[in-house]
């Protein structure tokens, strides 16, 4: 038995968190994985899990390994695809990982079309609103939908982004349209805190210069969509992702306010790390999601 069958066989049990969970993922037995774990601490001369009889944990040691291993075994992973790349054979697994809004989302649909498109390629998908560590935790990509600020990274912008702030007819003929970012400060504002901004909205002058206004209102929500229903419900003014927004705008349930004060730097990206051979899988992927926003540009 080889060192990298040993390899994947830990990191397998790492990642799904359990021998049982790592079996039942990967077609093999628990026994067998656990032979094999056992086999590579042997080999190493260390211990790399503290097990007990509900659950394990990793040393200090398995810590280092893993991180490791796993850097090598997507690097050896990265240069037997790059190979196979030029005879045509594209296939494997990506662990992507993805805001909920992306998922819950029109765009959305960009994933479920790459998978018919690629039936060789497994997506396995994580939908998470939390900033992922793609290295630590293991992942070969993210979508952001940001300003991106992470330079350890290599980032392709798959689209433009913007937020828009809406709000119900109904509620612009109650409170009136304001004319000026600062006014939102005294009508009520719906706070999803989901997002970067919280309650302290920012925008840009006339000159350019960036502004922050404070708002508040009757409710504060971690989801874009709990917030548009609010939105459409007449409860306050909301910053909507403009993909999530483009529903009600179109219906006229919602209506855009203060659109040239809202900043538009943001996009949509594909980010992954930096590596030595980029997986042709990646490639792929990352290819066909730029043409899929390109063929389905929002207005």
């Amino acid at each position: 038995m080889d060192t990298l069958t040993r390899m994947r066989a830990f990191i397998d049990v790492v990642e799904a968190e359990g021998f049982s969970a790592a079996a039942r993922k990967i077609g093999r037995s628990k026994a067998l994985l656990s032979k094999y774990v056992r086999e590579l601490e042997d080999e190493l001369g260390a211990l790399l899990l503290n097990r007990t009889t509900r659950q394990f944990s990793l040393t200090e040691a398995g810590h280092t390994y893993f991180k490791r291993a796993s850097e090598l075994v997507r690097e050896i992973d990265s240069l037997a695809e790059t190979v196979r790349e030029s005879s045509g054979d594209v296939k494997g697994r990506i662990k992507l990982t993805a805001p909920r809004t992306f998922g819950d989302a029109a765009i959305g649909r960009s994933l479920v079309d790459f998978a018919k498109a690629h039936p060789d390629i497994t997506l396995e998908i994580h939908l998470d609103d939390r900033f992922v560590d793609l290295v630590e935790e293991g992942f070969d990509l993210a979508i952001r939908i940001t300003r991106l600020e992470d330079s350890s990274m290599i980032a392709r912008r798959l689209s433009p982004f913007r937020i828009r702030i809406c709000a119900a007819p109904e509620l612009l003929e109650r409170v009136g349209t304001p004319m000026q970012p600062s006014e939102l400060a005294r009508l009520p504002c719906i706070i999803d805190t989901n997002g970067r901004w919280l309650s302290n909205w920012p925008f840009r002058r006339n000159n350019g210069e960036m502004m922050s206004v404070s708002v508040s209102g009757p409710i504060e929500v971690n989801s874009p969509l709990a917030t548009r229903a609010a939105a459409v419900a007449g409860l306050g003014f909301a910053p909507l992702p403009d993909f999530i927004a483009a529903p009600a705008l179109a219906s006229g349930e919602l209506v855009s306010v203060l659109d040239e004060s809202v900043p538009r730097d943001g996009g949509i990206y594909a980010v992954y790390p930096h590596r030595r051979y980029l997986p042709a899988k990646i490639r792929v992927f990352v290819d066909f999601l730029a043409q899929w926003f390109k063929e389905h540009e929002r207005g």
